[in-house]
């Protein structure tokens, strides 16, 4: 699994029709070359937080016909989760799931293997396939890096990624997937490439399997712990970059892409073959767009009308007072919708427009907001900030005005 990881490569099954897809007679012929190790030993693999990944049980005897999952969150810990209906035949519309949904509403048995969808940084620790009976076969060492504050490089602002950290007795770097694909097609796109944070020591414990050796992500348990609280402090990384590819050469009748749609001078965008949904949000009133079908390693970018929203612009942490941003999980959020928010939303996924968001402001006198609401709380924020800075200000000027008043006495004495 790190090996699939170092290389770049997320393995993400998002529905449940994916999952059936799964080849029987290959999984079986697995089990019979793959023997189950004396020792149950851990395999290192580290995601990014909201991810959904697959988790095989490589191996296990051939008489067993269901396996069940455990989850602990450390060596030894005596709070166990059992992730498993013991029939595993339980089914999960990954549509249906939402950040900071129970664990065991977000994942899956499929052909003995362990689906997680939309993985949280409390989901990090050890994932264990065996039989109900206690019997283990293979475990998983499993780090789940936060997408909060990660560190963002925009190479067409000639910024680079962060440089190693070289300590006494360890190495903190980043490793980076492969680019993802370009978000537009026959116009400028953008690409992305995620880094998570890893440590090379010879200090491992050897209890955990990583590849290559030596080589554990940070949050890994197979790191000593006063390593991981240094490493821990290294975020995650995506960097972006501009580019270019053409859309397909041959198009059916009717399809195009969507900057030759909005060329064309008096053509209405929504008339196009793309699916469009219609919403209505009151003024003043957040509201958050997801593009359909995509995850948070898809490729996916967002433009309003014949205006692009390019990351370099757009994504979240560019600009601490953005209203309108793009957050790491390709979500469009609008805080405060206004008037001028009006308009058609077109989302592209992996290279091709896939839908759209016509989007009426409406004003609506019968809405009274509350204390739950998060723009009124971030009212508030903004409002008690300012009153502080405010403050601040006002005894700052008041201090100094008194310093050269008492330097003021003290010279003319």
């Amino acid at each position: 699994m790190v090996s699939t990881a170092l290389a770049g490569i997320a393995i993400v099954l998002g529905t449940a029709d994916v999952l059936h897809g799964f080849a029987i007679m290959e999984k079986e012929d697995l089990f019979k070359k793959m023997v189950c190790p004396a020792f149950l030993m851990f395999e290192n693999a580290a995601y990014l937080a909201d991810m959904s990944f697959e988790l095989p049980c490589h191996c296990k005897p051939e008489d067993v016909r269901s396996v069940v999952w455990y989850f602990q969150k450390g060596m030894g810990s005596q709070q166990t989760k059992v992730l498993t209906d013991f029939d595993g035949i339980l089914m999960v519309d990954s549509s249906h799931i939402k950040v900071g949904s129970d664990m065991l509403r977000r994942f899956s048995i499929r052909m003995f293997s362990l689906i997680v969808f939309r993985v949280q940084v409390e989901d990090s620790g050890h994932y264990i396939c065996g039989t109900k009976k206690g019997d283990y076969f293979y475990g998983y060492d499993v780090d789940v890096q936060p997408s909060k504050g990660i560190s963002v490089a925009f190479v067409d602002k000639d910024q680079h990624p962060q440089k190693d950290q070289d300590e006494i007795r360890f190495i903190v770097f980043t490793i980076f997937w492969d680019w993802t694909m370009c978000n537009r097609c026959d116009v400028r796109g953008e690409q992305r490439r995620i880094g998570l944070c890893y440590v090379n020591s010879t200090n491992l414990f050897r209890r955990y399997h990583t590849t290559p050796a030596d080589v554990a992500s940070c949050g890994s348990s197979s790191v000593p712990k006063q390593f991981r609280r240094f490493a821990q402090k290294r975020k995650p990384e995506i960097v972006i970059r501009s580019c270019m590819i053409p859309c397909k050469a041959k198009a059916s009748k009717g399809e195009s892409s969507l900057s030759n749609a909005i060329s064309k001078l008096g053509e209405k965008p929504w008339l196009s073959n793309v699916p469009i949904q219609f919403h209505k949000q009151s003024l003043g009133r957040g509201l958050i767009i997801s593009c359909p079908g995509a995850r948070p390693e898809h490729s996916v970018a967002w433009d309003k009308d014949s205006t692009r929203l390019y990351l370099t612009s757009f994504l979240t942490g560019v600009n601490k007072s953005m209203r309108v941003f793009i957050d790491h999980g390709n979500h469009l959020h609008i805080r405060f919708a206004q008037l001028d928010d009006r308009g058609t939303y077109y989302c592209w996924r992996e290279g091709k427009v896939v839908a759209g968001f016509r989007l009426s402001v409406i004003y609506n006198s019968r809405y009274k907001r509350t204390l739950d609401d998060p723009e009124t709380q971030y009212a508030i924020k903004v409002i008690l900030t300012s009153y502080v800075l405010i403050t601040i200000l006002f005894v700052a000027i008041h201090f100094v005005r008194c310093c050269f008043y008492f330097f003021r006495c003290t010279a003319a004495e």
